[in-house]
């Protein structure tokens, strides 16, 4: 088997060296030896106002980017005040249903000079809409802006659930936003391609690779089909990886995806080598964090956390313990983040470029994983691509049998799960857990309605009328500027739900 050099005695012309095609080292030649990956936790609960508050406590306390969680109804594209929201406003992220809402919540935050990440699909346009119009607001120029939307609408049909439109049209939507980031925002990323949700529904570590690289592929044929080139999106193209227990195959698998991303890319669309490497943030496993003896998952999530550093994460979040009981407290998700300021700043990680690199292990756990992951991505392509693929069900019944295959080794035994299956003992439940406040809802439905309610009617229903037939064009397949229209109505005080449902009048709603 052939051994890999240690890394600070390879040469930048070296073609196996971090920085170099197929970035199997790493994207970028020197890693965390000049820049440490962005400490980014994941946050949003109850209201902009607590969820400002939770954003100004960690950045207080060294995190160095955001990543923001939206309720089931933002996610959705319903308003506070739907009869659909009832019940789930602020409960699983925060809510946002107007531009009032977004200001809120970015108050005192200085937009030009961080990154936000917001994990939002079916109405990432509006989203990053909202999040440029009160940039512009502010008289902060749209092309400063840095962060990511998700926007993987493809995933949900498969693992999330939050979609709303049927994926054809979807997918035309996202490539309309990856113009309209292209044009407004070009430091903006505006896909982040999701193997994380897939592995949490149940997926095999080589099904991460294989499903979250071919949606990809989707994607880019849908931006060219838009008319865009490589050099327009491509760069701009970011990832999101789950981090689960195996800790040599999540090292491999990361930088697998990096090898096959960047082969495949080339070999499918012609796309020059300087493009190719492939960034993605990391966040380790909820479905792992266990009830049972919660104080255990900080140990889970520091090895976790390590996979993700050794296997060149970009930009990571690790998950507080008590997250199998709650949304986390202000002490656990402090935490989650020392959890990675020491591994940053004591173990020494971060002295080498490729620390295992040389690692006959790591590549025979590398020579399976690759081999498994490439007849999926095969079996896909042999199938039509992704898109047919999702239609069929083929990739939710791979994904559903491998989850009982899972579920299976752990009720045996196979699988062992400390607490769960073995070494079990007395549970001692954490004191203080987070509880969302039913004022919440109330405060949100009163300020919506004060916001509705001093709005200009006629200039709220042009401007609706326009995403009308900027949607009725995309559905057509013909050209539009549907994110321009979504930016205009924002900025016309129209809400996320009104949004929503002028696309849904014209798209339908995907019944799954």
């Amino acid at each position: 088997m052939k051994k890999r050099p240690n890394q600070a005695n390879v040469k930048p012309e070296d073609e196996e060296s971090a920085g170099s095609f197929p970035f199997t080292r790493g994207p970028y030649q020197s890693m965390y030896r000049e820049k440490l990956w962005t400490m980014r936790q994941y946050s949003g609960f109850g209201s902009a106002k607590e969820t400002n508050a939770r954003f100004q406590y960690l950045l207080k306390n060294g995190q160095t980017g955001l990543s923001c969680a939206f309720d089931l109804p933002t996610q959705m594209g319903y308003d506070s005040d739907h009869p659909m929201a009832e019940g789930e406003v602020g409960r699983v992220g925060v809510s946002i249903s107007t531009i009032e809402d977004m200001e809120l919540l970015f108050k005192g935050l200085p937009l030009d000079q961080i990154s936000t990440s917001m994990t939002i699909n079916a109405t990432a346009s509006t989203l990053l809409g909202f999040y440029v119009a009160i940039a512009k607001q502010r008289k902060i120029s749209p092309s400063l802006l840095r962060g990511t939307i998700q926007n993987d609408i493809l995933k949900e049909y498969v693992a999330r659930g939050t979609y709303i439109y049927p994926p054809a049209f979807s997918l035309k939507l996202v490539a309309d936003s990856i113009r309209f980031a292209h044009s407004t925002s070009p430091k903006w990323n505006p896909i982040s391609i999701s193997g994380y949700h897939i592995r949490e529904a149940g997926c095999t570590a080589a099904q991460e690779i294989a499903f979250s690289l071919s949606n990809a592929f989707t994607y880019v044929q849908a931006a060219l089909d838009a008319g865009l080139k490589l050099v327009d999106f491509v760069p701009r193209l970011s990832f999101f990886f789950n981090v689960h227990n195996n800790f040599f195959e999540e090292v491999a698998k990361f930088r697998l995806a990096r090898k096959i991303y960047a082969e495949e890319m080339q070999k499918r669309f012609d796309a020059p080598k300087e493009i190719l490497a492939l960034r993605f943030h990391a966040q380790t496993a909820g479905s792992t964090l266990t009830a049972q003896q919660p104080i255990n998952n900080a140990i889970r999530v520091a090895y976790q956390a390590m996979a993700a550093v050794l296997g060149g994460a970009q930009s990571l979040h690790t998950n507080s313990f008590d997250e199998a009981l709650s949304l986390p407290t202000e002490e656990s998700a402090l935490l989650a983040l020392r959890t990675q300021q020491i591994l940053a700043s004591e173990t020494g990680i971060t002295t080498a470029v490729d620390p295992l690199a040389g690692s006959e292990y790591l590549e025979e756990v590398s020579e399976a994983l690759e081999s498994k992951s490439r007849d999926i991505i095969s079996e896909i392509d042999r199938r039509g691509g992704m898109l047919k693929s999702i239609e069929s069900g083929y990739v939710q019944k791979e994904i559903q049998n491998a989850a009982f295959q899972a579920q299976l080794e752990i009720d045996s035994g196979k699988q062992r799960v400390v607490g769960v299956n073995c070494y079990e003992g007395e549970e001692k439940a954490p004191k203080n857990l987070h509880h969302l406040d039913a004022k919440v809802a109330k405060d949100q439905l009163k300020r919506l309605k004060a916001f509705k309610a001093k709005r200009k009617a006629a200039l709220v229903h042009s401007s609706l009328e326009k995403i009308n037939r900027e949607s009725r064009q995309l559905y057509s397949g013909n050209d539009a500027k549907v994110c321009e229209a979504i930016l205009s109505a924002i900025e016309a005080r129209c809400s996320l739900g009104e949004i929503a449902d002028v696309m849904r009048d014209v798209a339908g709603t995907f019944k799954g």
